[in-house]
């Protein structure tokens, strides 16, 4: 969708590991080059032990947002469920300062019903989770605009998702990033229904940077498509930084 360079984001999913593993993994991460650190927004781990080690998703940036220095970091993504819409701009705007501008809030409407009852969350259904998603978003952009002081860059809202309904119309909207979890097959359809949505707004969809958690035999492919972001993902116990390593490769040599 637009000539941008590729970018490469590692997922450090916060499960079955200790906190120190976390935090090495993570500087190591930034060491080799990553340009995007990601955590995910849940209570309990989605693979493996059910009842393993997990850790909190937004502590857990603030902490990043001192412990790095240069990449960029953000949940893949937050659930819009968990938390008031005014609280979670704050806090976004709080780590977004804390981390010198390199937060982006990655946004979604949430899935993992594990979390809602256990947590206390009303599970709902899919599309109310949807509609409330769609009502947080002006209430977080609305309330960036009267923090003091205000976040120090227009912070980037990543939203992750493909329903064509609505989820694309979010992003046509108010997103910065699109993360699709879609396959390439599926990614061209999608793209095509994203920039519908643009041009129903009159938004430049050249403007939304795509992103994809594309393995190595899609990679190409999902760039001719115009995905600019690819985000390896690793949990514990001990990390594996082998695809990373590669992932960066592959993009300093597209990049040239």
């Amino acid at each position: 969708m637009t000539d941008r360079p590729v970018r490469i984001g590692l997922q450090l999913q916060p499960q079955h590991m200790d906190y120190a593993t976390i935090r090495r993994t993570a500087s190591e991460a930034e060491d080799l080059g990553v340009d995007v650190l990601f955590n995910w927004d849940h209570f309990f781990p989605l693979y493996g032990e059910p009842d393993g080690l997990h850790f909190e998703c937004w502590t857990m940036l603030a902490a990043w947002a001192e412990s790095t220095s240069r990449v960029e970091i953000g949940a893949l993504v937050s659930c819009n469920s968990y938390r008031n819409p005014e609280l979670l701009a704050d806090m976004a705007r709080t780590v977004d300062h804390i981390s010198d501008g390199r937060l982006i809030l990655g946004i979604g409407s949430g899935w993992f019903e594990r979390d809602y009852t256990e947590y206390g969350y009303e599970f709902g259904t899919a599309g109310g989770r949807l509609d409330d998603l769609a009502s947080a978003l002006p209430r977080i952009e609305s309330r960036w605009g009267k923090l003091n002081p205000p976040p120090t860059r227009k912070i980037p809202v990543l939203i992750g998702g493909g329903g064509e309904k609505k989820t694309l119309r979010l992003v046509a909207k108010h997103a910065t990033i699109w993360h699709s979890f879609a396959d390439a097959e599926t990614l061209e359809h999608k793209l095509g229904v994203l920039r519908g949505h643009c041009e129903g707004i009159g938004r430049d969809p050249s403007e939304i940077e795509v992103s994809v958690a594309g393995k190595p035999d899609s990679r190409d492919r999902m760039h001719e498509l115009g995905a600019r972001l690819f985000t390896v993902g690793v949990g514990g116990p001990d990390p594996d930084l082998g695809e990373l390593r590669e992932a960066l490769a592959w993009r300093d040599k597209v990049n040239g």
